[in-house]
Order: structure tokens, then C-alpha cells, then sequence
């Protein structure tokens, strides 16, 4: 087994890894993720007890309880490239020792939920309500720089999403699954579908400022793409990477998102921090009984 170099893996002056400013010991098993770092408090609010409060750039992280169960919360900032630094370096703290540079012969398991906002890309999927993920597809390219293997279901999703969308040159879609075992929680309150990942907010999305669009039909053939049960229920900027490495790292995940905006209806949530709020009181409580 080889030892990770220092330039591989940064550890700071305080036995932290670099971005995300944790120890190990400061990382709890359950670690939810919200893009947005002034959302950190919004949640950790209502835990029992903080434990840990740390902060480095856009990462900023709080451990704690609710009840008997050990919560870490913590920020990754927008888009697909944060991700790649935040779960990796989750991994790192959890399945490499800090003090031999190597792997644990033992792997632990993270349970990773990423509470977001979202637009919903369906006419029956309301501002203010909520989506849980059962797929991410990405229209990023970060998976393409790791093996990703799919099974023989998410192939079929995506060679039929890549006939129906008309896809080709510079995008290369990638699709993965959420972790089942976390997913059948979030069922009671929560439209399933499956959620798409794009690589910025404007153009990627279909927004039309002063510049054109290269797919401009793109955001139809979301809306309208069907793979026998499953649709396209929503899209945002995290959902695919997170699914992506978690799955090679070995961890469970999901992602669950308040939708401020609907695409099809042209409308926007008039108070899109209460969906915000009533998303992660109504998730954390399932979270903790988890």
C-alpha cells in the first residue's frame, strides 16, 4: 500500500483536512450539505447541542446532536468542483490515517443528504414544495475524470436521455442512483424524480440574458423526457457529483430540494427562505430517526 503524499492529501497545522478545516474526530457519520454557508446555522439551530464549530473559505461546518444522533453540517458552496473537494476530503477524514498517509484496511461508510434549492422542470411539481432524487444526471463533465461503471438500468436511462435530448459534442452526460436505503424515507411529502445537474445557472439552465444559447430546446426535452416510470422531476448544481463519488467512495447518499422556482409555470417561490426552513425541519426530523 503506498503512502499518500503530502501534496496528494493537505493536512494543516492543526490536523485538519485543508479545504473543509476538519479533524477527524470533529466529522460525525451523518453529514448533511447545503450549498449556501449562512444555511449551516439554519440547521444546526436545531440541534440538541453543538459540539464543533469550524470554518475555512466557503467551508464552514458544525457537528452536534439531535437526541442520540451525531450530525455534522456543513457548506459546499455552488457547483460540481466543490463537490469534488468536499467528498473527497470527507472520505479522507473517515477511510485515511492522518498519521501513516494510508489507507484503513476498514472503510467506514458515510451517510451523506444534501439539502438544496431547486427548479422543477414539471408543471405539477410546485414552487415550495420538495424533491428527493432518485437519480442525479449530470451535464457536468467532473465524473469523467473518475472510472465510473453504471448498472444496467442507468444505462438504459441515459442512452435513451441522450436520444431524446439530442445530445452530443461537448456534453457527455453521466447518471447515478441514490442510495435506496436512504431514499425510502423520503417519501411521505417529497416528489420523486430524477434531478439533473448543470455545470453553471445561466446558459446551462437555459437562462437567456444577452447571450445565446448553443441547446436551445434543451430545457423542453428535459421537461418532456420519460424512461417507462421515471421523469425528469427537477435540475440545480450538486446533485450528479455528489451521487457520482459517493457511489465510487462507497458511502450512501441523497439529495433532497426545496423548489423556488417552476420553469414550466415561469414562477418563482414569494418566499423562498420558508420552503427552505420547512424543508430541513421536515428532513431533519427524518433524518434523525434514520
Amino acid at each position: 500500500m503506498n503512502r499518500i503524499a503530502e501534496s496528494e492529501l493537505i493536512i494543516n497545522e492543526r490536523g485538519a483536512v485543508y479545504h473543509i478545516n476538519l479533524r477527524p474526530d470533529e466529522l460525525a457519520n451523518t453529514v448533511i450539505t447545503v450549498g449556501d454557508p449562512g444555511r449551516v446555522a439554519a440547521v444546526s439551530k436545531y440541534f440538541d447541542s453543538i459540539e464543533v464549530k469550524q470554518e475555512h473559505r466557503e467551508f464552514i461546518a458544525h457537528t452536534g446532536w439531535v437526541g442520540k444522533k451525531r450530525l455534522t453540517v456543513l457548506s459546499t458552496g455552488i457547483g460540481p468542483d466543490n463537490i469534488d473537494i468536499v467528498l473527497n476530503e470527507l472520505d479522507a477524514l473517515v477511510n485515511i490515517d492522518f498519521e501513516t498517509r494510508l489507507i484503513k484496511p476498514n472503510l467506514t461508510r458515510l451517510t451523506i443528504i444534501r439539502m438544496g434549492t431547486s427548479g422543477s422542470l414539471q408543471a405539477d411539481i410546485p414552487v415550495d414544495s420538495f424533491v428527493a432524487g432518485t437519480f442525479g444526471l449530470g451535464l457536468d463533465n467532473l465524473l469523467h475524470y473518475y472510472k465510473l461503471e453504471n448498472n444496467d438500468e442507468e444505462q438504459q436511462i441515459l442512452q435513451q436521455f441522450i436520444a431524446h435530448t439530442q445530445l452530443s459534442g461537448n456534453i457527455q452526460p453521466y447518471i447515478i442512483n441514490a442510495s435506496t436505503n436512504i431514499l425510502k424515507h423520503f417519501v411521505d411529502g417529497y416528489h420523486q424524480g430524477i434531478t439533473v445537474t448543470c455545470p453553471g445557472f445561466y446558459g446551462p439552465q437555459g437562462r437567456v440574458l444577452r447571450l445565446g444559447l448553443a441547446n436551445p430546446l434543451l430545457i423542453d426535452r428535459l421537461t418532456s423526457f420519460r424512461f417507462g416510470s421515471h421523469r425528469i422531476s427537477n435540475f440545480e448544481m450538486e446533485t450528479s457529483a455528489i451521487y457520482g463519488l459517493s457511489k465510487l467512495l462507497g458511502h450512501s447518499c441523497l439529495s433532497v430540494n426545496a423548489i423556488v422556482a417552476n420553469r414550466v409555470r415561469k414562477e418563482f417561490s414569494k418566499d423562498g427562505k420558508a420552503a427552505v426552513e420547512a424543508l430541513i425541519e421536515k428532513s431533519l426530523s427524518i433524518i434523525a430517526g434514520i
